[in-house]
């Protein structure tokens, strides 16, 4: 696989580089009670340009309905890993087979204390031409977003939600009538400060 997306200037080594050196660690102990999950994020190549894999989650599953999200769920007793949960909700969520997936570092993990869940998001990348089977009981749609679209700091806006008589921030990043916030938002962000700081 090429370590850059010439047409954008994308570096995937700077990618696989700047994961590697993330730390690990347990979670913080205010979060210690939260149900671990882990999420793919799924960095799409070989295309015009380089995309993020998103879903719409179908509107009448208990967590975050119709929201936008990354394939992923709560970790199973069986999985030995977050990338191991990533890699099979992907698989059961949108037909993503794991040899399709080059896996290449987590991000920091994100905290829902909406729902209280500790997200593990795992950075796989994809090449074109995908192979999707979305299970319609989970996964309303399938769609990609430009990559340039996403790293871009302006456009993004901050809003704000009253949940449970608690104020939570959230980031948001419309696209084409898709409505790209919360905790995915929130991972994006996170995605692109660790790929474009110096």
């Amino acid at each position: 696989m090429d370590t850059r997306e010439s047409a954008t200037g994308f570096d995937l080594q700077r990618l696989r580089d700047r994961l590697s050196r993330l730390p690990g660690g347990q979670p913080e102990a205010r979060f210690a009670g939260f149900t671990p999950a882990a999420v793919l994020v799924p960095v799409v190549v070989g295309g015009a340009e380089p995309t993020l894999l998103l879903t719409r989650r179908s509107a009448h599953l208990h967590d975050h309905p119709g929201q936008i999200a990354f394939p992923g769920g709560r970790v199973d007793a069986g999985d030995t890993s977050p990338e191991a949960t990533a890699l099979r909700e992907a698989q059961e969520e949108i037909g993503l087979a794991p040899d399709q997936v080059e896996l290449i570092g987590r991000l920091p993990d994100y905290y829902i204390t909406a729902s209280g869940f500790r997200v593990t998001p795992v950075v796989g990348l994809l090449r074109t031409p995908l192979a999707l089977r979305l299970d319609a009981f989970e996964v309303a749609e399938a769609f990609e977003t430009p990559l340039s679209f996403l790293l871009d700091p302006s456009n993004r806006r901050r809003g704000r939600i009253e949940h449970q008589g608690i104020s939570r921030e959230f980031w948001a990043m419309p696209w084409q009538g898709y409505d790209i916030w919360g905790a995915t938002a929130g991972m994006i962000v996170s995605f692109a400060e660790h790929l474009l700081k110096d």
